[in-house]
């Protein structure tokens, strides 16, 4: 027990040291911009089928779950008013940095780890090239940037999906769906969402960064630390949701 307890405060330590190397690099950001607009195609651009498709379907649950829920009990051109609150303060930030950590955490811990068992990272090191200047950096600053717009995405598409199956099986009037939205709208619904989007952007990129750097053991190597990103980066979004959420809105 106190082995796991002493293992897990080394390796926070290292994580939070690897963090402020990586902050420290942001005084580069300048001249890594063309690194960072690469790897915001990645995350952004090569991202868009998959969080259409989960936003898409996602709205048309909520939909079909507001409806049911709410059979009974309050007025049906209320289920805008769900719908976008929901989207845009949980479901679409959430969901979405759940998605990428599969896509772009496991993509990016897999990369840096075959980087690190073939010794590219040591190489950098030889040449007086920092990997948290070089490699790290822009990865983080890209997923801080294109995770809170992917969010404003997967909002449209889910509302949008919602309001569509609203008017169509539920006889909803579109334009009341959007006017008792707009009615109790409230901007810390929106940006509620992106707070929560930014922090989750920088902790996907950042453990997968700082588990691909750790890598042991060749390809089985690789593939441990990939699935490990995928679990961790999952468990700091859900902990990272709570934490955002109880003081940006807990007061309410």
């Amino acid at each position: 027990m106190l082995s796991h307890i002493k293992s897990f405060i080394e390796i926070t330590g290292e994580f939070t040291r690897f963090q402020f190397a990586v902050l420290a690099s942001l005084k580069n950001i300048g001249k890594r911009r063309n690194m960072i607009l690469e790897q915001m195609e990645k995350i952004g651009y090569d991202s868009l089928l998959l969080i259409t498709i989960t936003a898409g379907f996602t709205g048309l649950v909520t939909a079909v779950q507001a409806s049911y829920l709410t059979n009974g009990y309050i007025p049906p051109n209320l289920i805008g008013v769900l719908v976008g609150k929901s989207t845009m303060i949980e479901l679409a930030p959430v969901l979405t940095a759940l998605v990428l950590a599969g896509k772009v955490g496991a993509s990016i811990a897999a990369e840096i780890g075959t980087m690190k068992v073939s010794e590219q990272l040591d190489s950098l090191l030889s040449m007086a090239i920092e990997p948290a200047d070089y490699l790290y950096m822009p990865k983080v600053v890209a997923g801080c940037i294109m995770v809170p717009i992917l969010t404003i995405y997967a909002d449209f598409i889910g509302i949008l999906s919602a309001f569509g199956l609203s008017v169509l099986k539920y006889r909803i009037n579109g334009y009341t769906f959007f006017l008792e939205m707009k009615n109790y709208f409230m901007p810390s619904n929106l940006w509620g969402g992106l707070v929560k989007a930014f922090f989750f952007g920088l902790f996907i990129t950042m453990i997968g960064c700082f588990a691909g750097s750790r890598t042991e053991g060749g390809a089985q190597g690789v593939g441990r630390v990939a699935t490990a990103t995928v679990v961790h980066a999952s468990i700091a979004i859900l902990i990272l949701d709570f934490v955002v959420a109880s003081v940006l809105i807990g007061g309410y």
